[in-house]
């Protein structure tokens, strides 16, 4: 049995010898064997050529040692591996065993598609690999790579660079720490803090690929494009440079920096010729308006236009929210150029205490304060303001308001108009209700309280004491009261709630019993001072009426 194995290793040494293919000496203008000099080696001297495995050697000097299948080159050296690789250099050694070659000392390295430059290139002829510790450049057709450290696999065509990595083409520069090369496709895969300047915009990522020949790049970790006035970040972010278009999925926020606004969304799409953005998937714009921040939400968001002339559009289950004005409408339209904002199919507005429907909604604000200037409400007009005691209401075709700091100034109601006010003095008492209507109405208003009233026409209607006020009467047709769909927060903006059914007409104003009393009271005080028909002084719970 000892034999046997003994036989067995000695074979397997046997045929791993046999394996190892020799140096063989192709030429050499003089041989030198001088075992003091040269101590297990041949000194080889003028146009030398060796040969291993499908390889060449060339040099002006080398040292040859046969025992162990090793040569030492030096002076113009060369390497050449079939007609695919050329290696060039001024020092060099191989080991035949091993199938490893080094080279030192200006080292060029050219295979079909690529050039290697660098100072000290170890090449694993059994791997076919090639890698550096030293400083080195690769030049494509396309791209210029540096890096302090560098691998790369020829079976693959893959460069991997490490530390201090830099690649430069005609239309970009990337800068990274870790990278994977592919010189056959020009695909960049990034590991680490990346940066990818353009000419029309600077990528950040610490991970993904960017393909250096079609200029299409996809994101996956911490990535940030910045454009000229605008930053799209997200979890994944693809790029057509050629087409300067990007898409972008995940947490996707957008900031506008010239007109400081900034978009959020699950996903969004930049056209940047069309200088276009759409968004979707929990849609937000916030924008900084009359030094508060407005947040618009829609199932689709689109933002276009040059700065100083974006455009907003919003559609589907479209809301908004600021501290001082809230609405809710199907799709909305906002020109920052003209500062005209529409909302349209079923919109309703809230400003201060205000309630405001139509078909149509037009807000027009003042460029320089930021301010609403006017208001237009197209269509089945409707302003109801809450009382204590029941609802201010203003009904008409249209209704066109001023505005004064934000509240609403002066209304002016066309086409079958008519109004309920709860008339109440300087202390707040109430007074009367006056039901009125008219062809055409004013009604001005001061801290939110209507001021006087003037109609136009023939008006119809008076001012009632609360006990003679009819019941049926409380509300004008088509009266609904929304607040229940008001957004509270900015967050409420993504929570749609159904418009609420038209409620009765018949409801009666709720009142505590202090306030009965008071009204009462104030009733019977306000009789009394009627009966003086010489009088000079009118009554203070009746708004002036002028036809």
């Amino acid at each position: 049995m000892k034999k046997f194995l003994f036989l067995f290793f000695a074979l397997q040494t046997i045929i791993a010898f046999s394996q190892k293919k020799q140096l063989k000496i192709l030429n050499a203008d003089y041989t030198i064997t001088d075992e003091d000099k040269y101590p297990n080696a041949k000194a080889l001297l003028g146009n030398i050529l060796v040969e291993i495995d499908g390889a060449t050697i060339q040099c002006d000097k080398a040292l040859l040692f046969p025992d162990k299948n090793f040569i030492e080159v030096f002076g113009n050296v060369i390497l050449k591996q079939g007609d695919t690789i050329t290696q060039t250099s001024k020092y060099g050694d191989y080991d035949g065993n091993k199938k490893i070659a080094r080279a030192w000392g200006d080292v060029v390295l050219n295979n079909q598609t690529m050039e290697l430059q660098t100072e000290k290139l170890h090449f694993d002829r059994t791997k076919q690999e090639l890698y550096y510790n030293t400083f080195g450049t690769i030049k494509d057709e396309t791209n210029t790579l540096t890096s302090n450290k560098g691998r790369y696999f020829l079976k693959t065509s893959k460069f991997q660079a490490i530390t201090n990595v830099k690649i430069v083409n005609p239309d970009n520069t990337l800068t990274g720490k870790h990278l994977d090369y592919y010189t056959n496709t020009g695909i960049v895969k990034v590991s680490g803090p990346t940066i990818i300047k353009g000419k029309d915009n600077t990528i950040f990522t610490d991970k993904g690929w960017h393909n250096t020949k079609t200029k299409l790049s996809k994101l996956t970790k911490n990535s940030k494009i910045i454009y000229k006035d605008r930053w799209i970040e997200s979890d994944t972010i693809f790029q057509d440079d050629t087409k300067k278009f990007a898409y972008a999925s995940g947490h996707v926020k957008i900031t506008d920096t010239i007109n400081k606004a900034v978009s959020r969304s699950g996903y969004a799409e930049y056209f940047q010729e069309k200088d276009s953005i759409m968004l979707t998937k929990k849609a937000v714009v916030v924008t900084l308006v009359d030094k508060d921040s407005m947040y618009i939400h829609g199932s689709k968001l689109l933002l276009t236009g040059k700065a100083k002339k974006r455009i907003i559009r919003a559609f589907y289950k479209v809301q908004f929210f600021k501290s001082d004005l809230r609405g809710k409408c199907d799709s909305l339209f906002n020109s920052q150029e003209t500062g005209i904002t529409q909302m349209f199919v079923s919109p309703v507005l809230w400003t201060q205490e205000q309630q405001i429907t139509g078909n149509l909604i037009e807000m027009l604000s003042n460029k320089t304060t930021e301010k609403l200037d006017s208001l237009k409400v197209l269509g089945n007009a409707f302003i109801i303001k809450k009382d204590s005691s029941g609802y201010n209401q203003t009904k008409g075709k249209n209704i066109y308001a001023l505005f004064n700091d934000n509240k609403i100034d002066t209304l002016n109601v066309y086409g079958n108009s008519e109004v309920i006010t709860f008339n109440r003095d300087e202390k707040e008492k109430l007074m009367g209700i006056t039901r009125m209507k008219s062809s055409t109405i004013q009604v001005v208003l001061k801290n939110q309280q209507v001021q006087t009233i003037d109609f136009k026409g023939d008006p119809d209607g008076k001012t009632y004491p609360l006990s003679k006020f009819p019941e049926n009467k409380y509300k004008l047709k088509g009266f609904i009261w929304r607040e229940n769909e008001k957004p509270q927060t900015p967050l409420d903006i993504f929570i749609w709630k159904p418009i609420p059914l038209v409620t009765k007409t018949t409801e009666k104003p709720q009142e505590t019993k202090q306030q009965n009393r008071k009204s009462q009271k104030d009733l019977k005080a306000n009789t009394a001072l009627n009966k003086k028909k010489k009088s000079k002084n009118k009554p203070v719970f009746r708004p002036s009426i002028k036809k």
